[in-house]
């Protein structure tokens, strides 16, 4: 929760720029008390596990979140039961009069397809501009944020030789960014994809700054202010054994697949996997729902304008 005192008390610049979570009695003043409204637009096969590891994240801070699992309209799922969809889902004509303080947009195994062929795609597109006006931040994961920065900026995605598998470092490119309160210089996050985003067309593209990166899988979290949105193509929401259900199902398969690189001590697939992200995965989105909560209308009607 953030510590209000006076905007010109001389520590509030002083904390503002270490990064430490500072509201002004203006800014509190706004700030009547009511529940976040949250969207989960759910696009993963696994919806429980993946609802679970978001709903995870975003219920450790004390802010009250009210939580709204989303599917699309048409595309009916063929992995998780029809019963548990019609019992906690709600399809997106069902709440598209609706406003949200804040939505994220799943990942979907569907990395190989042009986003054109994707038999939702032009609902999808639908939703992105819905969120302009319905939406006070959006956070797109994976490809959902691939999608996102497509239809926004036309940025493309890239298929790779080899699939990028494994736990990487990344560098924190911004420490002053209010997304990146409290992260290391550099953290480790779960990678597993099929393609990638390049640098040089992020940078191409016009209002993105690039928070988080590595050398080896290129940008990976990127802020669109213009757009009220972020995007991470990577995996901080994984659990300990996400990428090692990956693994052995590839293998039962008889799917090539490399070992997930940094993730097994010494790479070994029969020692137990460490999860060395998970505070920072914490750190990510508590930061995100904090953003929200001090810059969000109470009076709900106004979000979007």
């Amino acid at each position: 929760m953030p510590i209000k005192i006076p905007s010109n008390l001389p520590a509030f610049e002083v904390l503002s720029q270490e990064g430490v979570m500072v509201m002004g009695e203006g800014r509190a003043a706004h700030q009547d008390i009511r529940p976040l409204q949250i969207g989960l637009l759910n696009l993963m096969p696994k919806k429980i596990q993946t609802e679970t590891q978001f709903a995870r994240l975003i219920g450790a801070t004390p802010l009250q979140i009210e939580l709204t699992l989303i599917r699309m309209s048409e595309h009916a799922t063929k992995n998780t039961a029809a019963a548990h969809m019609e019992a906690f889902y709600q399809p997106f004509s069902e709440v598209k009069n609706r406003k949200f303080d804040g939505l994220i947009i799943t990942g979907a195994p569907i990395e190989h397809l042009a986003f054109d062929k994707v038999t939702y795609w032009q609902e999808l597109r639908e939703i992105l501009d819905w969120t302009q006006s319905n939406v006070h931040s959006t956070f797109g994961v994976c490809w959902g944020g691939m999608a996102m920065i497509n239809h926004f900026h036309g940025v493309q995605k890239h298929l790779l030789d080899a699939k990028l598998f494994g736990c990487f470092r990344h560098n924190n490119l911004l420490p002053t960014s209010p997304y990146l309160r409290g992260f290391s210089d550099d953290c480790v996050i779960p990678v597993s994809r099929w393609t990638e985003m390049k640098q040089a067309e992020i940078d191409a593209a016009t209002g993105l700054t690039t928070l988080l990166g590595s050398p080896e899988t290129g940008p990976c979290l990127v802020e669109d202010p213009d757009h009220r949105a972020l995007y991470i193509f990577n995996h901080f929401e994984y659990d300990t054994d996400t990428l090692k259900q990956e693994y052995d199902r590839d293998i039962a398969n008889d799917t090539p697949i490399n070992v997930p690189l940094n993730y097994y001590p010494q790479d070994d697939p029969s020692k137990p996997p460490l999860n060395r992200w998970r505070s920072h995965a914490h750190l990510l989105y508590g930061n995100w729902l904090n953003e929200i909560y001090q810059t969000t209308h109470y009076d709900m009607d106004r979000i979007g304008t």
